[in-house]
């Protein structure tokens, strides 16, 4: 096949399905003759024909690739599917260099004209002296703050990290539709596209010579360490997130991770003598520089918002004693205003003595009385958003609107004229997006990201594109159900081979240190093991339960049942109503054990919070740690209960393989670090009191025959097959009772799981060299004495029909268990603001 044919067939793959060229906006692919752009020439050139097989298996594992590394975007509006994955477009936006740096151009000039602005309201004031600024874009302006008023950062920048959003209008010029200046997210999304897309298309990606992200990353750290007021040749750097609840959770993660610094929430720093300090478990260390991603009000509930549980008391303080640096500084909210739009040009040349590089879309402010007087005039095609970051103002496109709707908007423009703008609403360009084997014509609009560097900033050669859920959708939204694509800025000389990643020749210094853990990730981890027990220790129970429910060989009443059934919501204190009398049933019964995330501790419910809390550790587990937390919690992600008992049990089987491939990756791949002894502590421990619980639910009052009962505990326990090595077809009570409590060969014997847990505690850090027992080694002492003085024989008597033995002493273990993990919360876990577990400890 020829070139020009095989260009044809992608040429031919692009159009199918999608409207004439030229029908409404810029088409980024083609001109209106509907003849391919020059800077896409080589790009389709390389590009395989996307019905081609050879494209669709490759493109399948690029999603799987994005399913397995657990890219999502939070939508917390949805209540039944708030972790969204990601969408990515396989097909990106292709940029000329010439268009790229013409637009690295205008936007460095932006975000310079911008510190200017936030120097002078920050300081003196002339602009509002010469009549240049309005009084309300500062005085009544919720994101100017006025605690930082005469405080100058580090260096006099402001911002380290821009975006702003793009649109081209129908003759091809760009538009500069919105600025992004307190935290910006997506260049983490940004970059994770990338590596998709070039792993996807990398003959394309290769011959377009298309420029890399690193060196823009690598500005972005530079640009971080500089303003640092000490330890400047190597500062603490912490990215400080708004935790799980943030929409872009994962990036933030994703992004501490790349760039190499600490990932941590607000709750995790503390200020001493106005110094920032990171909570470890061996105590506090200093802060150099704080990379936030919240937004300013929510930095300091002391001096800014007071309802805030984000932020860090004291702050402000620290900046005012110059022993932190935050990135972006605080208060730059001031200028991502709507309102500031239509005075950039007079400001830009007061400011910069140039002229404004790149349009904003056509901004009128409505608290200009003549503007007011136009926009009430002429209000088709005019979109009312607000000027200032005030709720209540909502969005409305009056074009869109029923003639009551516009009314009632304008009747609000004009009793409150100076909180509203009226933007004039582009149509902007289009690109083709594959759906289905097919392509259809989406809205685009393009975020670009801008980094400090030197004097100056340099725009990331690339960004993050978005388009619409629909043809004709003008929200760019993802949690709208809006798409993105990876932007390509093309070359004309040969790329620049930069990468973060070390070089193979470098020298490195040998350690052995994994760096101090931070509480908020030893609390994490605790969890993370005690859930992933507590789902094993269910789907055992469970499919113990509905296998002897199920079993045709041996019919009857199954007295074992209830009592392993109960064991799975004991610790609960939800009673369980069973409802099979002769026979079972299973969908009363069993099921919604199961399936019913909203019912405690059914093991859809832990699964979930299992998967949770994993999430929140994406910079600290393994990726394939991550995969199988990710593989499990899509078992239970479906929303219809299966449909057969079968079905039921293959779910149940393949949870506890895969539980077993978690822990195996434990404790053969972690090292053994604090990290790993606070998640070998929360399986140890959640294992031993699931354990009890078991024991507890079944043989303090036996049923008869107490064989059945005997055995499920061996099943349950993982203990069958060496019970019979050693008794063959014996069952005895006090058998089965010395395997699983007290023999300290078996691994899953309650007196072996105390012993590694008194282990993980002596190597938990303690301050000074004091000789007392801490009251976590007294604790797990206790309990290991009780169990390992406890005589077989006291526990498997009876008194009347029960053993009541049995259940003092393992009441009392419990007991000391509970106790256990509400020390080490005191001691290492404290300052955990609000619960974010199930309601019991235990």
């Amino acid at each position: 096949m020829s070139q020009s044919q095989s260009q044809s067939m992608v040429m031919g793959d692009l159009f199918r399905n999608q409207p004439i060229p030229g029908a409404a906006g810029f088409d980024e692919l083609c001109d209106s003759s509907g003849t391919l752009r020059p800077h896409w020439l080589s790009f389709t050139r390389d590009l395989p024909s996307v019905s081609s097989p050879n494209f669709s298996l490759r493109w399948r594992d690029a999603q799987q690739l994005i399913r397995e590394n657990g890219v999502t975007y939070n939508v917390f509006d949805d209540h039944q599917a708030s972790l969204r994955p990601w969408q990515l477009d396989p097909l990106p936006v292709v940029i000329p260099q010439q268009e790229a740096e013409q637009l690295a151009k205008a936007l460095a000039q932006r975000a310079r004209l911008f510190e200017a602005i936030l120097a002078d309201i920050y300081s003196d004031q002339r602009l509002l002296a010469e009549g240049l600024l309005p009084p309300e874009f500062v005085f009544a302006n919720p994101g100017y703050l006025r605690p930082l008023h005469g405080i100058t950062p580090p260096n006099k920048r402001y911002l380290h990290l821009y975006a702003a959003n793009l649109g081209r209008d129908d003759q091809g010029c760009w538009h500069l539709l919105r600025d992004r200046t307190q935290a910006p997210t997506g260049a983490g999304y940004a970059l994770e596209n990338r590596i998709v897309i070039s792993r996807l298309l990398p003959e394309a990606f290769k011959n377009c010579q298309v420029q890399r992200l690193a060196p823009f990353f690598q500005a972005l750290v530079n640009s971080l360490r500089s303003i640092a007021h000490k330890n400047k040749d190597n500062p603490r750097i912490v990215l400080v997130s708004d935790g799980p609840t943030s929409e872009a959770y994962f990036e933030q993660a994703y992004l501490a991770r790349y760039l190499g610094i600490t990932l941590a929430e607000g709750g995790d720093l503390t200020v001493r003598d106005r110094q920032v300090y990171l909570k470890v478990l061996g105590g506090l260390q200093p802060v150099d520089v704080l990379f936030r991603r919240l937004n300013d009000l929510l930095c300091d509930p002391l001096e800014l918002h007071p309802d805030s549980f984000k932020g860090v008391t004291g702050l402000l303080q620290a900046i005012r004693a110059k022993t932190v640096a935050v990135a972006n500084a605080l208060g730059v909210a001031a200028v991502e205003c709507p309102a500031l739009v239509p005075y950039l040009p007079k400001l830009c040349k007061a400011l910069l003595g140039e002229e404004l590089l790149l349009n904003s879309a056509h901004t009128r402010w409505c608290g200009d009385p003549a503007q007011l007087q136009y926009v009430l005039e002429h209000p088709t095609g005019l979109v009312l958003k607000a000027a200032f970051a005030i709720k209540g103002v909502p969005t409305a496109l009056l074009d869109e609107c029923s003639e009551a709707e516009r009314q009632l908007h304008l009747a609000r423009l004009k009793a409150n004229p100076s909180q509203y703008v009226a933007q004039q609403q582009l149509t902007l360009s289009t690109v083709p997006v594959l759906t289905e084997q097919k392509t259809e014509q989406r809205r685009l609009i393009l975020r670009a990201f801008l980094a400090a560097d030197q004097d100056s900033f340099l725009m990331m050669p690339g960004g993050l594109a978005c388009f619409g859920s629909t043809n004709d959708s003008r929200s760019m939204s993802m949690s709208k159900g809006g798409g993105s694509k990876d932007t390509w800025f093309l070359s004309h000389a040969p790329v620049d081979p930069f990468s973060r990643l070390p070089k193979n020749d470098a020298p490195v210094e040998l350690t052995r240190a994994g760096g101090d853990l931070p509480s908020r990730a030893a609390d994490n981890l605790f969890w993370l093991g005690r859930y992933a027990e507590r789902a094993e220790g269910s789907a055992r129970l469970i499919r113990s339960a509905l296998t002897r429910l199920t079993d045709q060989a041996t019919p009857g009443d199954h007295p074992e049942v209830p009592a392993l059934l109960c064991a799975v919501v004991a610790r609960s204190k939800e009673p369980l109503a069973l409802q099979h009398q002769k026979g079972a049933n299973l969908e009363v019964d069993v099921y919604p054990l199961v399936f019913h995330v909203e019912r405690p501790y059914s093991l859809a419910s832990v699964v979930v919070d299992w998967h949770r809390v994993g999430g929140m550790l994406r910079d600290r587990i393994s990726m394939d740690m991550w995969r199988v937390v990710g593989s499990i919690y899509r078992l239970f992600e479906a929303k219809t209960t299966p449909r057969s008992t079968g079905e039921v049990l293959d779910i149940l089987d393949r949870t506890v393989m895969s539980l077993a491939a978690f822990a195996g990756l434990a404790t053969e791949s972690m090292t053994r670090g604090e990290g790993w002894r606070f998640l070998d502590l929360g399986r140890k421990l959640e294992r031993s009191l699931s354990l009890i619980t078991l024991v507890l639910a079944t043989m303090v009052n036996p049923v008869q025959p107490e064989s059945l009962v005997l055995d499920s505990i061996l099943e349950v326990a993982d203990a069958r097959m060496t019970y019979r090595r050693r008794y063959m077809n014996q069952v005895r009570t006090e058998a089965v009772l010395d395997l699983v409590l007290l023999d300290e060969t078996n691994p899953r014997s309650l007196v072996s799981l105390l012993l590694d847990c008194q282990t993980d505690i002596a190597g938990l850090p303690r301050q000074g060299e004091n000789a007392r027992l801490s009251a976590e080694q007294r604790l797990i002492l206790n309990s290991l004495s009780t169990i390992q003085l406890a005589n077989i024989d006291d526990l498997t008597a009876k008194v009347g029909e029960r053993r009541q033995r049995l259940n003092d002493v393992l009441y009392t273990v419990a007991e000391d268990l509970r106790k256990l993990s509400n020390v080490l919360t005191s001691h290492y876990l404290t300052h955990l603001q609000t619960p974010r577990h199930l309601a019991s400890t235990a």
